[in-house]
């Protein structure tokens, strides 16, 4: 095709074709999903309210785990028949958990302690003034 002629040039666009842009806003996603909570089961607001001011479902979640595994210690009786099956499952899935966690703090610390030696290998003056806030957040400084 001759390069002058470009403006002749047919530009077809069927559907779902041609440029993208797409917004994506994670309070959107949020929002949707508490609207999504019946009216019997509960208020969305309030939902809303405690699972992103007071403490996430998984950290609720978290809480109730413990204290329904200490009361199990407590009381070996409670673990007798179907709720013995249960219970170890819960003790399972909270050491499963548990590692999850170590594991992925111990990849993002070796991420961080990788990506901040080559920030000082590179010379950059970024390593000049993060240098001493890390210190003064280690208290060492």
């Amino acid at each position: 095709m001759f390069p002058w002629f470009w403006f002749w040039a047919p530009q077809l666009h069927l559907p779902l074709s041609g440029d993208v842009a797409q917004r994506i806003d994670p309070s959107l996603i949020q929002r949707l999903y508490f609207q999504g909570i019946p009216a019997a089961a509960g208020d969305a607001d309030i939902e809303q309210a405690a699972a992103t001011d007071v403490a996430s479902y998984g950290t609720q979640l978290g809480w109730l785990t413990d204290v329904v595994l200490a009361l199990a210690q407590q009381q070996p009786a409670v673990a007798q028949g179907p709720a013995k099956q249960a219970l170890q499952d819960l003790t399972d899935a909270s050491a499963t958990i548990e590692t999850l966690k170590t594991k992925t703090r111990a990849r993002r610390a070796k991420s961080f302690e990788t990506e901040l030696q080559q920030l000082k290998a590179s010379g950059s003056p970024e390593y000049d003034t993060l240098a001493p806030r890390l210190r003064k957040l280690l208290g060492e400084g």
